[in-house]
Parts: C-alpha cells; structure tokens; sequence
C-alpha cells in the first residue's frame, strides 16, 4: 500500500478511482480504527456514488508511522487542522466530501469549520465527553485486557497496544471529562449528513442534537433502529443509500433509512 511522507511521519493511504469530475470523498476512520477496519464499504461508497474516494490511516494506526506524542483533549483538533490540511495537500485534494467514523466523524467536522469542504457525513459522531461513551470504553478495555479485542487489534495495527492505550488512556482521562467541541463548530456550512444508531454503546442522539445546534449550515439526521456503534457496517445498504441521496440532493431534512434488511457484522469496539 503506497505511504504519504507528512510532517509527523509517513501514512498509508489507497484511492479508489472515480469521476475527477466530482469532489473526491474522504474516509476518516475511528478511534481504533485503519484502512483495513472499514471492510468493504469503501469501495461500496465509491461504487455507489462514483467519485475517487481516499482512505488513510492515522498516524499509529495500520501501518502508518507510529503517532509522535502522547494523545490529548487537543488531538482531535489537531488532526482536523493540522494533519489532516496536510495529507489533502500533498494529494492534491480540494473540497473533499468527508465522511468521518466515531471520532473520524468528530475530525471531519472540526476540519469542515475551518476548512472548505464540498460536504460531511458523520456516523456516530462524538461531540462531548458522554457517560455513556464513557462506560463503553471501560467495557472495552475490559474486552481487552480479558484477551478477545487484543487479539483482533493485532490483526490490523502494527502497534496495537499502542493504539488501544492511548485511545482507552485518553477517554478515560480526568483531562477529557470536559472535553466539548460544540462551540466549536459554527464556521462549519457545508451540508452536514448525521447518521446514528439507537443502540449504540459508545453514545446518544444527544451527540446530533448539539451537531445542529453548532453546525452553521443545512444539517440532515439518519437514525438507525436497533443499530449499535457502527452503521456503515451493520446496516451498510441504508448508510450507502443515505449518503448517495445526501450528496444528490444536500438540502435540509430528514433521511429516511431504506427497507433493506440489515448486512449482518461484528460490532466493532472503538470510538
């Protein structure tokens, strides 16, 4: 897989060809997430939509170089306006269409606030430090410890109790209880498209209510009955179907799911 040479060190990436005529879409992956844990979906989007889509994997993440630092409440930020301006410069990506996983969604919409972007889907957003995201990922490091997710992490990380720590060490910070990105969103005005399932471990609704509340242009809401933490996977025809119609059509509303039955997946641990 080609690798990218950026400031903080070099980050494997893949392209999925596509119309040059339409703005590539960009995939920002979760908290313990890389190219490979997306699974098929990025190449069903690019199908489905026709544009070149990027996929990349963060610093410490796949088989990216390792992160410099120490993660912070300022990481995410960091990534939005830092690492993330560089890797679409050095690939020549104007105005992309971001479409952000977890904290992915959470990078994508800090990008989008001070950066152009043509639009944003987030899926499982993470807006604020929830309680109930909060449980959720002592649960994980439960799994973790216990043997089960330290096994599968292995299959995708080159570093993966690297990235299960910091990822695990800074949710559960004292640091990041106060961690809020609300405020922060208002020179986002590109469409935004919000998609979240209703059982979700790793949050609520009350993650989409504070996006429109922030976000400074069209919003549209998708949620998932008896969906969990990852919608692009579990229910893969109606995230795919949402975001074709989304970047049709980018007006205000609501998205209503499609009538397909669910793609059968693991629940992926990780925000």
């Amino acid at each position: 897989m080609p690798t990218v040479a950026l400031s903080r060190g070099p980050v494997e990436y893949t392209v999925l060809e596509g119309s040059p005529e339409a703005a590539p879409i960009v995939l920002l992956h979760e908290g313990l997430g890389c190219i490979a844990m997306w699974r098929r979906f990025p190449a069903r989007l690019a199908a489905a939509t026709g544009r070149r889509t990027l996929v990349y994997s963060r610093h410490g993440h796949g088989s990216s170089g390792p992160a410099p630092q120490e993660r912070t409440p300022r990481s995410l930020h960091e990534e939005a306006h830092g690492v993330l301006p560089e890797l679409l410069g050095r690939l020549g990506i104007h105005r992309p269409v971001l479409v952000g996983h977890s904290e992915g969604a959470s990078i994508a919409l800090l990008h989008a606030a001070a950066h152009p972007v043509e639009a944003v889907v987030a899926i499982a957003p993470h807006l604020f430090a929830e309680e109930r995201t909060l449980r959720g990922v002592a649960a994980a490091r439960t799994a973790h410890d216990s043997g089960p997710l330290a096994k599968e992490l292995a299959f995708y990380h080159q570093d993966p109790h690297t990235v299960f720590r910091r990822w695990s060490g800074l949710w559960l910070s004292e640091a990041f209880r106060g961690w809020d990105i609300e405020g922060d969103l208002a020179g986002a005005t590109a469409p935004v498209l919000l998609i979240q399932g209703d059982s979700d471990p790793y949050g609520t609704t009350a993650h989409l209510d504070a996006a429109e509340r922030g976000l400074g242009g069209p919003v549209q809401r998708l949620e998932l009955a008896g969906c969990g933490h990852t919608p692009h996977l579990e229910r893969a025809d109606d995230v795919v179907d949402a975001v074709g119609t989304f970047l049709t059509s980018r007006g205000g509303g609501s998205a209503d799911p499609a009538e397909d039955p669910a793609e059968p997946s693991r629940q992926e641990a990780g925000s």
